[in-house]
């Protein structure tokens, strides 16, 4: 009987062990790579979703602020709502949240708008270029009386949206996110007195042009598709790997 020469099965079994292992992680690869493009599937059929029910919304019927009102009490989504609100813009108390509109530098203004009952709902009025911030370079734009406002819905901010965004400069009314509450206080409207949501406006003619209003942005991005067919690839591209090692294997 042949005798085995030392040290050859201890390799044949770290070779087999080797083996296991590369199967174990070549499934363990596949399994994620499949899971992620499931994952932006179902990403993809949720972003769908939101866009057409933002689309209805957007193409709804205005309705009265009163009715948002309940529905944020209740907790529902009120964000793209139309809703018609009437009162007197305070116009010396406007804030200016710095932003860009078709590749130009500038500002939203955000007016309070007194209503009936006495509280304060923030209308973003539109964007004005950085030239016109102030008030006295579009006097004409100053809206005075009784106005109806009709927009959409917008809910508030909790926090800061990210750490890269800078602090509000209160002292210089430029503001970096939407804070209703520092926007208030730094009007002297009272917590108290405020409807806790803003309100873009519409299209409607303003003197001047400005500021020029519906400048609600609605380009959420979409490429879960493209994300899913990458995940995809990458793991046919894998299994197309693994199955050349076997028949190569197989071939030794």
């Amino acid at each position: 009987m042949a005798e085995v020469p030392a040290g050859h099965a201890p390799r044949k079994a770290k070779g087999r062990g080797r083996t296991i292992l590369a199967v174990v992680a070549f499934f363990v690869a596949l399994a994620i790579l499949l899971s992620l493009g499931t994952w932006q599937v179902e990403r993809l059929q949720w972003k769908e979703a939101l866009l057409a029910d933002m689309a209805a919304r957007r193409t709804a019927a205005p309705v009265p602020l009163t009715d948002i009102e309940a529905m944020a009490a209740k907790g529902k989504d009120i964000e793209y709502r139309p809703v018609t609100a009437t009162g007197v813009f305070s116009n010396n108390r406007e804030r200016h949240f710095f932003a860009t509109w078709h590749g130009q530098t500038g500002y939203y203004i955000y007016t309070p708008l007194r209503l009936a009952d006495g509280r304060f709902l923030f209308v973003n009025r539109g964007f004005v270029p950085y030239e016109a911030k102030e008030p006295e370079m579009r006097k004409q734009g100053q809206l005075t009386g009784t106005q109806t406002v009709t927009g959409l819905a917008r809910s508030r901010l909790a926090e800061k949206p990210s750490y890269l965004v800078p602090d509000n400069d209160i002292a210089k009314n430029i503001f970096y996110w939407k804070d209703l509450d520092a926007m208030a206080a730094s009007t002297g409207i009272a917590a108290d007195a405020l409807v806790p949501f803003f309100v873009d406006a519409g299209d409607a003619p303003n003197p001047k042009g400005l500021p020029i209003g519906a400048v609600t942005q609605f380009d959420l991005p979409n490429n879960h598709l493209q994300y899913a067919m990458t995940w995809y690839g990458l793991a046919a591209a894998l299994a197309g790997v693994g199955l050349y090692a076997l028949f190569r294997r197989k071939g030794d």
